[in-house]
């Protein structure tokens, strides 16, 4: 098939680079929202997915808007077959999704109806979820809610962040996307309906539902920390300023601290929460760099019976 490939961020270049080397369509371009100021001096930079599909020769398309006359024009013009998307990041009007014969065809981390919405991966790990997984569907103008062509699992490990286990589905992802192309193409897949019950939602995290709250239970914690780990970041506070929590580990057999109350030792920092303490491995102070939460707590100077949060 022809295609043009629609997606931003670097989570999508391995199904961008799974179709290019699958011998069996052709690329013909991409779809990726337009350059964005990034780094100190916020010069503009294009995204992960277009700087690989100019490495590639492959014509980039970037409109404000994908209801845009000239996109809608030469996406008319190219005349895709399909349209494969991961995390393009902007919604897609009626007569867009109309203008390929097969439609636009999403790949989703997560294993629908479960996690619909923009952060399926980080509400999984903050939920508890043991096993996740990608999915491809056809995008309907509803929420995450087309049919879905095929599936792949992955277990959550006890120790992942968001980073992790994304980096894990991208790569799997890509796999099941290249097949549901070859599936569209030689007619053997067909999309089926999702079922009515065990819809669960996935907005967006932005920094304040990363706060933590020490007197949540300890596992809860933990999974807040992972599931916000790389972005946008746990967050607590200490005397007054913002302290990020990069890693943290439960410790089940310590139950003498109070919710947010600190215990710094030689080597091991403790925090109290609504069950059993964690302990803070990686943390970053404010203006600083992430350090091991000891070596930070040995230059805070922390006292008896400080903590952390309000």
């Amino acid at each position: 098939m022809k295609l043009v490939f629609a997606g931003t961020p670097e989570v999508a270049v391995p199904a961008l680079d799974a179709l290019l080397a699958s011998g069996r369509h052709e690329v013909a371009a991409v779809v990726t929202r337009p350059d964005a100021p990034a780094g100190r001096g916020r010069r503009l930079v294009a995204s992960p997915v277009a700087e690989r599909a100019e490495e590639a020769g492959i014509e980039v398309l970037k409109p404000a808007k994908p209801r845009d006359p000239e996109f809608l024009a030469r996406l008319t013009e190219i005349a895709p077959d399909c349209c494969p998307v991961v995390a393009y990041g902007a919604l897609l009007p009626r007569v867009a999704l109309d203008i390929p014969a097969h439609g636009w065809v999403n790949l989703h981390f997560s294993l629908l109806p479960a996690w619909r919405g923009a952060a399926p991966v980080q509400h999984a790990l903050m939920a508890g979820d043991e096993i996740t997984g990608a999915s491809t569907f056809l995008i309907e103008e509803g929420l995450d809610s087309g049919p879905v062509y095929g599936t792949v699992t992955e277990e959550i490990r006890p120790t992942d962040t968001s980073g992790d286990l994304l980096t894990r589905l991208a790569f799997a992802g890509a796999g099941l996307l290249a097949a549901t192309m070859d599936g569209i193409e030689d007619g053997t897949l067909k999309a089926v309906p999702q079922p009515g019950e065990g819809i669960t939602l996935a907005p967006k995290i932005n920094v304040e539902d990363a706060e933590v709250d020490w007197a949540a239970p300890a596992l809860r914690v933990d999974r807040v920390v992972r599931g916000c780990t790389p972005a946008p970041g746990a967050w607590t506070t200490f005397r007054g300023e913002r302290l990020k929590l990069i890693q943290t580990a439960p410790v089940p057999d310590r139950t003498d601290l109070a919710p947010g109350h600190l215990a710094a030792g030689k080597n091991s920092v403790h925090v109290g929460t609504g069950s059993y303490a964690v302990e803070l491995l990686w943390v970053q102070a404010q203006g600083k760099k992430p350090m091991r939460a000891a070596d930070w707590a040995r230059g805070a100077r922390i006292g008896e019976g400080e903590t952390l949060g309000g």
